[in-house]
């Protein structure tokens, strides 16, 4: 395990404060607030911690306000329902007595059922492929004081099967391939391995509605921020081991861009999906 996925299993390792109230560290990374892949990590976490049996199938969530980096988050759990195979979870973050997200999950006891799926895109293995840091480094003068915070060494390795170019960019259909997975190896635990991707899907899901846009890696000339972020986990799997990202932006309109996503393991399971809308603002009206 590397140093950097040590630190991020660290951050999702929430201090229990009392029945249903965790503290989540929030280190000041040289970015101006919390990243939005933290926040859903953690309270994911917090939810898991105060469920008997079962893992997550889905969770629906909302960016409130920004967070603040550097100030530790309180999440707050409602045990709203436990039923015989379905349990629900309402968590709410809190930083200086206000609320700045909400998620609602639900977990489910493992049963069987009818099996089908979408085919994996036909897309090249991530072997050869450069990290995503890797490719930003042309970009650090343009940077400025946030060059550490991009070129910095991620828990997450990211390899970009669709050809972007980072500084120079050219409008693009808005498609995205990536190969994900964390950077190093986790224990045997699914949940962990569950926030660990929900962690994940934050960082490249937007850049598919950046893409007809010609949005650069450090998005020059426009505010961005997550809004909204559901998920829903099919099948197990690991997350350190492959996934290919596969993501698509449907439709961008009223300064939002709205994306989807699907997870597939190596040999074609597609285990995870995802829906987010986001913030995708002419930096002139912000």
């Amino acid at each position: 395990m590397t140093s950097s996925l040590a630190d991020l299993v660290e951050l999702l390792d929430l201090e229990p404060l009392e029945v249903n109230l965790f503290r989540g560290q929030s280190p000041s990374e040289g970015w101006q607030r919390v990243f939005g892949g933290q926040v859903l990590g953690q309270a994911l976490t917090a939810a898991g911690r105060t469920v008997e049996s079962g893992l997550a199938h889905s969770f629906h969530a909302y960016f409130l306000r920004p967070g603040a980096v550097g100030t530790p988050i309180l999440y707050q759990v409602d045990r709203t329902r436990d039923g015989r195979s379905f349990t629900t979870r309402r968590v709410t973050a809190i930083q200086h007595g206000e609320a700045i997200f909400h998620l609602e999950a639900s977990f489910h006891r493992e049963e069987r059922g009818p099996t089908h799926q979408f085919a994996m895109p036909d897309v090249p293995g991530p072997e050869g492929l450069v990290r995503w840091e890797e490719r930003l480094k042309p970009l650090a003068e343009r940077m400025g004081d946030r060059a550490g915070w991009f070129l910095r060494k991620r828990p997450i390795d990211i390899r970009h099967v669709t050809d972007i170019d980072p500084v120079n960019p050219t409008k693009l259909p808005p498609r995205l391939d990536v190969w994900i997975r964390v950077d190093g190896a986790l224990p045997d635990d699914l949940a962990l391995h569950q926030c660990m991707v929900a962690y994940a899907s934050d960082m490249t899901l937007l850049d598919a509605a950046g893409l007809p846009h010609a949005m650069d890696a450090i998005a020059t000339g426009y505010q961005l921020a997550s809004l909204d972020h559901a998920m829903w986990f099919h099948q197990p799997f690991r997350a350190d081991e492959w996934l290919l990202y596969s993501m698509e932006s449907p439709a961008a309109a009223g300064a939002r861009g709205f994306a989807t996503g699907r997870l597939f393991t190596r040999d074609g399971r597609l285990v995870v999906s995802v829906v987010q809308e986001g913030l995708l603002r002419p930096a002139r009206e912000a």
